[in-house]
Parts: structure tokens; C-alpha cells; sequence
């Protein structure tokens, strides 16, 4: 589960980021699933887009996507959304740590 601190972080990281998913008319099918994946897994962060003509949004769209892939979903806004999954062996991106609150 992602801390607001490591949302902030990553959706700072997506702004320069082009979208490489594009979810259709088609839905989300196991093509676009297994894209998903070798991206998340080459990549760690993806941004992606909802076209007018899909049946989902983008909020809906990037949890079941997520669901599916293991991923989280960072933010949807708009027709757009984020996901993160921290590669397995390898990470590349290093999310701020959370700090314990102590008295």
C-alpha cells in the first residue's frame, strides 16, 4: 500500500511520462493485460488513457488493470492514470521511506 508521500512522488515522476496504454472500445482484454505487464515489469511506473468510446473510466480502468496485473493505482485524472509495481529483483525507482510517528 502506498503512503500520500509516495503517491506524490510517483505522480511527480509520471508528469513526464507519455502514455503507452490505451484502453478502447475493446475493454480491457488479455493483450492490453499482458502490455501492462511487460511494461510495469520493464518500467515500474506507466501512464495510460481511457479513449471516449470505452465503456469504463479512467478510475475503473486502472483498478481493474491493476487488480490484474499486482500493480496499485497512483491517480486517475481526467481520461488518464498512473500505475506502479516495484519490480521483483531490480527496482529502479526508490519510493521515500514512511516515518513512524513516536511521542
Amino acid at each position: 500500500m502506498l503512503t500520500s508521500k509516495q503517491r506524490a512522488q510517483l505522480r511527480g515522476l509520471a508528469n513526464s511520462l507519455e502514455s503507452i496504454l490505451t484502453v478502447g472500445k475493446g475493454g480491457i482484454g488479455e493483450e492490453l493485460i499482458k502490455q501492462a505487464e511487460g511494461a510495469l515489469l520493464k518500467r515500474e511506473l506507466i501512464k495510460g488513457n481511457v479513449l471516449e468510446t470505452c465503456e469504463y473510466n479512467a478510475r475503473e480502468a486502472a483498478e481493474q488493470i491493476a487488480a490484474q496485473t499486482g500493480a496499485e493505482v497512483v491517480c486517475a485524472i481526467g481520461n488518464r492514470f498512473v500505475l506502479y509495481k516495484r519490480h521483483p529483483k531490480k527496482p529502479v525507482i526508490e519510493l521515500v521511506k514512511s516515518e513512524s510517528k513516536k511521542k
